[in-house]
């Protein structure tokens, strides 16, 4: 007998399994409709994509059909715009073909006329020819004769007129440019008047009793043997009282020598040892005043210190014991800077250049005595060395020029001029000035058909008398400018000449 928990387990078991099946068919039963759901859903998205993708292509169809459209419409518009373009070149051709053809024409005519004009010419220079053989035949003169003899009348005839005209011509001329330069130097002048004191070729030394020269001689001399040998000067003791001279062509050895004199004199120590001391500490002072002398010339045209090399402006302030005729050479180059950059102001020039220039144009007499060659070439050389500009080199050379090439060295060659040759600045001796002279007459006689030469104005000017019979009023132009280049090339003198040539005919009768 089967017992009631048994009965409730075999039920138990009856009902999972059932359940189990009852399970199976309804998740079958639900996959199935969810299958069928997805078919439906499947193939209503496939038709509603069928009927959009048909949409798509109508809609398609329809732009390209209007693309077409319009490209058909653009195609046909530029098919006109090339026809008209075309119609236009045609016609451009047809008018330029018929410009050549009118062109090539008058080309023909042209060479016709060209043709006709040469035959001509021909024709006219043949009856000229003919002409000009006939003249000869009937005058008797060949052309050249003939031309000669035409000259030849036309100048007698006119040359009393020439003479005229250029007279006047050149003295209009000179007198406006003597009114005017003599204008700009006076300014010039007026507002830069130095003072010059002529330098010499002896130094005196004052003594401060006469006891003092036999100390100077020493025994036997040795002494001022001692102070001629190191200074390269000469010791002259006379009879002046309390005084001595020292003499020699050199300024810085004459300063030298005056520096250690007035040492030894102050010391009161004198003999060749301390000698040999003081000369030493003269040449140590003298470099130190060169220098200063140099600096002070820079600070007097207002150009800074610095910018000058220092051994430069050593080389400047030796030229204060340099001089020329006489005349203190770093004198002479501050007027000429002065003077010159006065008249670069009324000129318009530049004016640094003038200052400049005209301060180193005689640099090269600082050194001439130790070095070969010409002041204005050792000067060129020793700016270029210090780096100066070649503006300022060029002045060194450009003062002793016939034409300078700028204005700035003009000026310069002009304020040189003016510095030498005004009265008191130069001197020479007797025999120099003399012999001056003398060569001034002899240069200026040396032409043909001059009668007397006479050197004047302490030979700033040469008054030539020539013969008149061989000699014309237009020939004595001529030979007024050749005397004056003459005495340029072959003469040495400060300042400038004026060369006078004087034609006089005198026709003398008596009446009885």
């Amino acid at each position: 007998m089967f017992s009631i928990n048994s009965i409730m387990t075999g039920a138990a078991l009856l009902g999972v399994v059932l359940g189990m099946i009852f399970g199976y068919f309804l998740r079958r039963f639900l996959a199935h409709r969810k299958v069928k759901d997805a078919e439906s859903r499947a193939e209503k998205l496939l038709s509603e994509a069928k009927i959009k993708q048909q949409e798509l292509l109508l809609e398609a169809k329809e732009k390209s059909l209007k693309i077409i459209d319009e490209a058909k419409k653009e195609e046909k518009t530029r098919r006109q715009e090339v026809q008209e373009t075309q119609k236009r070149l045609e016609k451009r051709e047809a008018l330029f073909d018929q410009k050549l053809l009118d062109i090539e024409d008058k080309k023909n005519k042209l060479e016709e006329k060209v043709k006709q004009i040469e035959e001509t010419k021909k024709k006219v220079l043949e009856l000229r020819d003919q002409e000009s053989l006939k003249l000869q035949e009937i005058s008797g003169l060949s052309k050249e004769q003939a031309l000669e003899r035409l000259f030849q009348k036309l100048d007698e005839t006119n040359q009393e007129a020439l003479l005229n005209r250029l007279r006047k011509l050149e003295q209009t001329t000179e007198e406006e440019l003597e009114r005017q330069s003599r204008k700009l130097v006076s300014l010039a002048i007026s507002r830069f008047a130095a003072p010059q004191a002529v330098e010499t070729t002896t130094t005196a030394v004052s003594l401060p009793s006469d006891e003092m020269k036999g100390r100077i001689i020493g025994k036997e001399g040795r002494n001022i043997k001692t102070i001629e040998l190191l200074t390269g000067t000469e010791i002259i003791v006379d009879e002046t009282p309390e005084m001595i001279t020292i003499s020699g062509f050199s300024p810085i050895r004459r300063q030298v020598a005056k520096l250690a004199l007035e040492m030894l004199i102050k010391d009161g120590r004198i003999q060749p040892a301390r000698i040999e001391e003081a000369i030493s500490e003269a040449k140590k002072q003298l470099s130190i005043e060169i220098k200063k002398a140099g600096e002070e010339a820079l600070y007097s045209l207002g150009i800074p210190v610095s910018s000058i090399d220092p051994k430069l402006i050593s080389i400047l302030g030796r030229l204060k014991y340099r001089t020329s005729y006489g005349q203190s050479v770093l004198q002479h180059s501050l007027e000429v800077a002065q003077l010159a950059a006065m008249m670069a102001e009324e000129l318009g020039a530049d004016v640094a250049i003038c200052k400049k220039g005209g301060l180193f144009h005689d640099i090269g007499k600082a050194v001439d005595h130790d070095m070969q060659g010409a002041h204005p070439e050792i000067g060129y050389n020793i700016m270029k060395k210090f780096g100066l500009p070649e503006e300022i080199c060029y002045q060194s050379v450009a003062h002793h020029e016939d034409h300078p090439r700028t204005i700035e060295a003009a000026l310069i060659k002009a304020a040189d001029a003016i510095s030498g040759a005004r009265p008191g600045a130069r001197k020479q001796s007797l025999e120099q000035f003399i012999q001056r002279m003398e060569e001034l007459e002899k240069t200026a006689s040396a032409f043909d058909g001059v009668e007397k030469v006479y050197a004047i104005q302490a030979g700033r000017e040469v008054r030539v008398f020539i013969q008149p019979e061989k000699i014309s009023d237009l020939e004595s132009y001529q030979l007024a400018k050749d005397i004056a280049k003459k005495i340029e090339s072959e003469l040495q003198y400060p300042g400038e000449v004026k060369v006078t040539v004087i034609r006089e005919t005198r026709v003398i009768e008596y009446a009885r």
